[in-house]
Protein backbone atom coordinates (compact mmCIF):
# COMPACT_ATOMS: atom_id res chain seq x y z
CA UNK A 1 0.00 0.00 0.00
CA UNK A 2 2.80 2.50 0.73
CA UNK A 3 4.20 1.86 -2.78
CA UNK A 4 1.03 2.81 -4.24
CA UNK A 5 0.71 6.05 -1.89
CA UNK A 6 4.23 6.94 -3.35
CA UNK A 7 3.31 6.08 -7.05
CA UNK A 8 0.57 8.81 -6.99
CA UNK A 9 2.58 10.91 -5.41
CA UNK A 10 5.13 10.68 -8.06
CA UNK A 11 2.65 10.77 -10.45
CA UNK A 12 1.26 14.01 -9.20
CA UNK A 13 4.86 15.32 -9.35
CA UNK A 14 5.21 14.74 -12.52
CA UNK A 15 2.36 16.14 -13.88
CA UNK A 16 2.80 19.31 -11.79
CA UNK A 17 6.38 19.35 -13.36
CA UNK A 18 4.68 19.37 -17.03
CA UNK A 19 2.27 21.71 -15.87
CA UNK A 20 4.99 24.06 -14.75
CA UNK A 21 7.18 23.56 -17.86
CA UNK A 22 4.02 24.47 -19.58
CA UNK A 23 3.04 27.28 -18.04
CA UNK A 24 6.96 28.66 -18.14
CA UNK A 25 6.91 28.15 -22.11
CA UNK A 26 3.48 29.84 -22.42
CA UNK A 27 5.57 32.94 -20.13
CA UNK A 28 8.25 33.20 -22.75
CA UNK A 29 5.38 33.26 -25.75
CA UNK A 30 3.95 36.06 -24.19
CA UNK A 31 7.31 38.17 -23.19
CA UNK A 32 8.31 37.35 -26.94
CA UNK A 33 4.77 38.78 -28.20
CA UNK A 34 4.94 41.83 -26.10
CA UNK A 35 8.47 43.21 -27.72
CA UNK A 36 6.66 42.98 -31.03
CA UNK A 37 4.74 46.15 -29.97
CA UNK A 38 5.61 49.44 -29.04
CA UNK A 39 4.96 50.95 -25.88
CA UNK A 40 2.32 53.10 -26.84
CA UNK A 41 0.09 50.10 -28.98
CA UNK A 42 0.11 48.27 -25.46
CA UNK A 43 -1.26 51.90 -23.78
CA UNK A 44 -3.83 51.83 -26.51
CA UNK A 45 -4.64 48.26 -25.73
CA UNK A 46 -5.28 48.66 -22.17
CA UNK A 47 -7.17 51.88 -22.23
CA UNK A 48 -9.26 50.38 -25.12
CA UNK A 49 -9.80 47.35 -22.39
CA UNK A 50 -10.37 49.55 -19.67
CA UNK A 51 -13.47 51.12 -21.84
CA UNK A 52 -15.24 48.34 -22.99
CA UNK A 53 -14.80 46.74 -19.34
CA UNK A 54 -16.40 49.76 -17.87
CA UNK A 55 -19.15 50.58 -20.38
CA UNK A 56 -20.08 46.68 -19.38
CA UNK A 57 -19.88 46.84 -15.84
CA UNK A 58 -22.01 50.03 -15.85
CA UNK A 59 -24.59 48.10 -17.61
CA UNK A 60 -24.92 45.95 -14.81
CA UNK A 61 -24.14 47.97 -11.79
CA UNK A 62 -27.67 50.14 -12.41
CA UNK A 63 -29.44 50.33 -9.26
CA UNK A 64 -32.21 50.21 -11.40
CA UNK A 65 -31.51 46.61 -13.36
CA UNK A 66 -30.00 45.37 -10.21
CA UNK A 67 -33.90 46.23 -8.10
CA UNK A 68 -35.33 44.01 -11.56
CA UNK A 69 -33.13 41.27 -11.34
CA UNK A 70 -33.68 40.93 -7.68
CA UNK A 71 -37.59 41.59 -7.98
CA UNK A 72 -37.39 39.06 -10.64
CA UNK A 73 -35.63 36.55 -8.67
CA UNK A 74 -37.73 37.13 -6.06
CA UNK A 75 -40.91 36.11 -7.66
CA UNK A 76 -38.81 32.88 -8.81
CA UNK A 77 -38.56 32.07 -5.95
CA UNK A 78 -41.91 32.39 -4.21
CA UNK A 79 -43.59 30.43 -7.20
CA UNK A 80 -41.13 27.77 -6.65
CA UNK A 81 -41.98 27.43 -3.02
CA UNK A 82 -46.06 27.33 -3.35
CA UNK A 83 -45.08 24.98 -6.12
CA UNK A 84 -42.99 22.54 -4.33
CA UNK A 85 -43.97 23.70 -0.75
CA UNK A 86 -40.35 23.34 0.31
CA UNK A 87 -39.00 26.24 1.88
CA UNK A 88 -35.13 26.39 3.24
CA UNK A 89 -34.69 27.81 6.45
CA UNK A 90 -30.91 28.14 6.47
CA UNK A 91 -27.86 27.12 4.49
CA UNK A 92 -24.07 26.77 5.30
CA UNK A 93 -21.19 25.70 3.32
CA UNK A 94 -17.66 24.97 4.56
CA UNK A 95 -14.97 24.33 2.37
CA UNK A 96 -13.23 21.10 3.44
CA UNK A 97 -10.83 20.04 0.73
CA UNK A 98 -9.10 22.16 -2.43
CA UNK A 99 -6.67 20.93 -4.80
CA UNK A 100 -6.09 22.14 -8.42
CA UNK A 101 -8.92 19.96 -10.00
CA UNK A 102 -10.63 18.40 -6.72
CA UNK A 103 -12.92 20.59 -4.05
CA UNK A 104 -15.04 18.68 -1.53
CA UNK A 105 -17.41 21.58 0.57
CA UNK A 106 -19.46 20.01 2.88
CA UNK A 107 -23.25 21.55 3.07
CA UNK A 108 -26.03 22.03 5.60
CA UNK A 109 -29.49 22.57 4.74
CA UNK A 110 -32.68 22.78 6.64
CA UNK A 111 -35.65 23.61 5.85
CA UNK A 112 -39.58 22.81 5.96
CA UNK A 113 -41.94 21.11 3.03
CA UNK A 114 -45.62 21.93 3.98
CA UNK A 115 -45.71 20.76 7.74
CA UNK A 116 -42.67 18.58 7.56
CA UNK A 117 -39.12 19.69 8.73
CA UNK A 118 -35.90 18.06 7.41
CA UNK A 119 -32.10 18.41 8.07
CA UNK A 120 -29.25 17.70 5.57
CA UNK A 121 -25.83 17.04 5.76
CA UNK A 122 -23.76 16.51 2.55
CA UNK A 123 -20.20 16.67 1.19
CA UNK A 124 -19.87 17.82 -2.68
CA UNK A 125 -17.02 16.50 -4.07
CA UNK A 126 -16.22 18.59 -7.30
CA UNK A 127 -14.02 17.19 -9.84
CA UNK A 128 -12.57 19.09 -13.12
CA UNK A 129 -11.50 17.62 -16.08
CA UNK A 130 -10.33 20.04 -18.53
CA UNK A 131 -13.23 21.46 -20.05
CA UNK A 132 -15.91 19.55 -17.85
CA UNK A 133 -16.72 19.54 -13.88
CA UNK A 134 -18.24 16.73 -12.32
CA UNK A 135 -20.16 16.70 -9.16
CA UNK A 136 -21.02 13.48 -6.62
CA UNK A 137 -22.69 13.98 -3.62
CA UNK A 138 -21.03 11.71 -0.48
CA UNK A 139 -22.26 11.62 2.96
CA UNK A 140 -25.56 11.88 2.73
CA UNK A 141 -27.28 12.29 6.17
CA UNK A 142 -31.14 13.34 6.49
CA UNK A 143 -32.92 13.88 9.51
CA UNK A 144 -36.70 14.10 9.09
CA UNK A 145 -39.55 14.42 11.92
CA UNK A 146 -41.85 11.61 10.29
CA UNK A 147 -42.96 10.38 13.85
CA UNK A 148 -43.71 6.33 13.39
CA UNK A 149 -43.62 6.10 9.76
CA UNK A 150 -41.52 3.29 8.60
CA UNK A 151 -41.86 3.92 4.76
CA UNK A 152 -40.36 7.09 5.10
CA UNK A 153 -37.71 5.65 7.19
CA UNK A 154 -36.64 3.09 4.66
CA UNK A 155 -37.36 5.87 1.88
CA UNK A 156 -34.65 8.21 3.91
CA UNK A 157 -32.46 5.51 4.43
CA UNK A 158 -32.39 4.56 1.01
CA UNK A 159 -31.74 8.27 -0.06
CA UNK A 160 -28.96 8.44 1.85
CA UNK A 161 -27.70 5.22 0.59
CA UNK A 162 -28.23 6.44 -3.17
CA UNK A 163 -27.27 9.90 -2.76
CA UNK A 164 -29.88 11.35 -5.08
CA UNK A 165 -30.74 14.55 -3.56
CA UNK A 166 -33.48 15.30 -6.84
CA UNK A 167 -35.38 12.24 -5.92
CA UNK A 168 -35.63 13.06 -2.65
CA UNK A 169 -37.21 16.81 -2.97
CA UNK A 170 -39.38 15.70 -5.71
CA UNK A 171 -40.59 12.35 -3.24
CA UNK A 172 -40.44 15.02 0.05
CA UNK A 173 -43.34 17.65 -2.02
CA UNK A 174 -45.12 14.84 -3.06
CA UNK A 175 -45.22 12.98 0.46
CA UNK A 176 -46.10 16.00 2.44
CA UNK A 177 -48.69 17.70 0.39
CA UNK A 178 -50.33 14.08 0.84
CA UNK A 179 -49.59 14.21 4.87
CA UNK A 180 -50.71 17.48 4.92
CA UNK A 181 -54.07 16.15 3.43
CA UNK A 182 -53.93 13.08 5.97
CA UNK A 183 -53.76 14.99 9.33
CA UNK A 184 -56.56 17.69 8.17
CA UNK A 185 -58.94 14.36 7.36
CA UNK A 186 -57.90 13.49 10.73
CA UNK A 187 -58.18 16.57 12.73
CA UNK A 188 -61.49 16.92 10.89
CA UNK A 189 -62.88 13.81 12.17
CA UNK A 190 -61.63 14.43 15.43
CA UNK A 191 -63.71 17.82 16.24
CA UNK A 192 -66.76 15.87 14.29
CA UNK A 193 -66.42 13.15 17.14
Amino acid sequence: MDNSICQVYEDEIQSLEEEIKLLAEKYEDSQQESTFFSDEEILMSIKSFQREFQGQSKGHESPSDLKAQLESLETDLSFLMKFTGIQFTSHSKKTVEKTTNRTVRKHRLSGNCHSLSFQLEFQLLEMQNKETVSAVITDLSIIMESGEDSDVSKFVSSTEEHGNLLTFFRSLSSYAEWYEHRRCTFLHFKVMF
